[in-house]
């Protein structure tokens, strides 16, 4: 039997025109996946348009890339960078979420890697993220790329009366062993 090929995906940054399907995305990942994403879908929700147009705006301190298959926006990534002079080394990853059927395609490695590449060509050193405790497939990503726990949040979340943990990590994108 023969496997399908893998869907060419796109990965470039959203821009304005892009910020309804990003709102879809996220009001889906706050409904569904509740431990991967912090709004609740009423928080998401109550996003305008004007606000999410805001959001996926390429700046000098973010970006947000999507990865498209066709028209189609099935992933998202965001990197913060500090604004301030001291932390001006360190971006944070935010937002990570891939459609689950196109979920164990490596979509979401792709994301990620084009984050990262991102952060290096704006001269970050180090690149930071959280990811909770209940998703040990995307710890598990992260640590691939060469992403370290440096620490754990005990009750980062509280979703529906139950807390979750956020592992805190962190990727020095100086270390040699970290890929390119």
């Amino acid at each position: 039997m023969n496997e399908p090929k893998p869907t060419p995906f796109t990965i470039r940054p959203l821009i304005e025109q892009d910020a309804a399907a990003f709102h879809a995305m996220r009001l889906h990942a706050a409904q569904n996946y509740p431990a991967g994403i912090v709004p609740t879908y009423e928080e998401e929700a109550a996003y305008t348009h004007e606000q999410n147009v805001a959001r996926v705006r390429t700046s000098e301190t973010q970006i947000v890339f999507g990865a498209f298959d066709g028209e189609t926006l099935v992933g998202i990534a965001g990197l913060m960078r500090n604004a301030r002079q001291k932390e001006a080394h360190k971006a944070f990853i935010w937002g990570v979420f891939v459609d689950p059927a196109y979920r164990r395609t490596g979509l979401g490695r792709q994301l990620l890697v084009r984050a990262i590449a991102e952060a290096r060509e704006r001269g970050v050193m180090q690149v930071n993220l959280v990811v909770s405790s209940q998703n040990p497939r995307a710890q598990a990503l992260y640590r691939s790329l060469g992403f370290v726990r440096y620490g754990v949040e005990p009750r980062g979340l509280c979703i529906a009366g139950e807390y979750v943990d956020d592992e805190l990590m962190v990727c020095f994108l100086d270390d040699p062993a970290v890929p390119d």
